[in-house]
């Protein structure tokens, strides 16, 4: 656990009704306020929705793209917030944003993704929250860096936020096929290990990129445990003038969220719970052996090693890493096992085996100084 972090609100502390679970929807954008009022009232039919989210300030690649409308879309969406009641939500990259956001009555913001890549941005938004009291929302930065999500989180809770939590959007890679971004599911696991009362949620919209692929990414994200979603919705999603493939019609939302299953944290008997134990205790055994048969893998690395070192060889031989990943990769789905996975396994350990011979190359040419008498 991070000692720093020990003290944030779980969400039962201050949602309505004591609840754990966090429903967020709305457009990326406030585009006009015709189109705020409608989604604010398609909004009121959705039953325990928390905050309805709109795009204010829009962090775009390309100078040219819609970068949102900015403080006058505050005014929409506080006239539309009079007449509805529900809470709201926006991002904000700098102190300005959390000023003008605040002024206009707006609910918990959230910091985007381009905006936690960079501690400066991050630390004048921390310095504006000091002595308020809203949620915030970190999503992760757009690279797959744990250290700089966490150092985001760290800067807001200093400021004295206490209602925090951290929204898992997915990285950007080239290779997120068929997502719009790489979920990396293990790094937003590994940030509860390390801070199990911080609420992670997940913002589906963002990892699947298209609408038809939100239903899955979501139910995946319940699956691991999350605590909440923020998905994107519109009126007219065909016609969004911001990340229109993946904004769900909000006339679907209730279908949506009604279509999802809710897992249990807790087993539902005692013979659920012996036969989760004697199936860990089979995994804790098979681990220990993947263990001990890894440490002597490393070990006849070293002696690989020493062997070229004696004789002058270079560490990488190319036709027997292809060798390798040819034959490793056969019998894995021979074994059933996923290829790819496999094969990222052994190019990890390539990779270490390849620094521990280059370790005992350097050991062999170290000469000892000559004895002075």
């Amino acid at each position: 656990m991070n000692p720093i972090l020990n003290d944030i609100h779980p969400l039962r502390h201050w949602l309505p009704n004591g609840a754990d679970f966090l429903k967020i929807s709305g457009p990326c954008s406030a585009e006009t306020p015709e189109q705020v009022e409608e989604m604010m009232q398609a909004l009121t039919k959705v039953p325990g929705l928390h905050y309805v989210r709109f795009g204010v300030w829009k962090p775009r690649t390309r100078p040219n793209s819609f970068e949102g409308n900015g403080n006058p879309a505050l005014e929409w969406l506080r006239d539309s917030a009079r007449r509805t009641g529900l809470p709201q939500m926006v991002e904000v990259a700098n102190h300005t944003h959390v000023e003008a956001a605040l002024k206009a009555g707006i609910e918990a913001l959230w910091i985007g993704a381009r905006t936690t890549v960079n501690p400066f941005s991050v630390q004048n938004i921390a310095d504006a929250l000091k002595g308020i009291d809203v949620p915030i929302f970190v999503k992760n930065p757009i690279s797959p860096d744990l250290p700089l999500w966490l150092g985001a989180l760290e800067r807001v809770h200093a400021s004295g936020i206490r209602k925090l939590v951290a929204v898992h959007r997915g990285f950007t890679s080239y290779d997120a096929h068929p997502y719009r971004n790489a979920a990396r599911w293990e790094i937003p696991l590994q940030l509860k290990g390390m801070i199990p009362e911080l609420p992670v949620i997940c913002d589906p919209s963002h990892i699947a990129g298209r609408r038809d692929l939100v239903p899955e990414v979501a139910q995946k994200a319940l699956d691991f445990g999350m605590q909440g979603l923020m998905v994107e919705s519109h009126p007219n999603p065909e016609f969004a003038w911001s990340d229109a493939a993946q904004q769900l019609n909000v006339r679907d939302l209730n279908a949506f969220w009604s279509g999802l299953e809710y897992a249990s944290t807790t087993g539902p008997s005692a013979e659920f719970n012996d036969r989760l134990w004697a199936l860990r205790k089979l995994i804790d055994s098979l681990d220990e052996d993947l263990l001990n048969v890894l440490a002597r893998r490393m070990e006849y690395t070293r002696e690989i090693g020493q062997h070229k070192a004696d004789h002058n060889i270079t560490l990488f031989q190319l036709e027997r890493w292809n060798e390798i990943l040819s034959t490793r990769t056969q019998r894995a789905e021979e074994l059933g096992l996923d290829a790819e996975f496999v094969r990222t396994m052994w190019m990890d350990m390539h990779q270490r085996g390849l620094e521990i011979q280059a370790r005992a190359v350097e050991s062999a040419r170290r000469v000892e100084p000559p004895v002075m008498e």
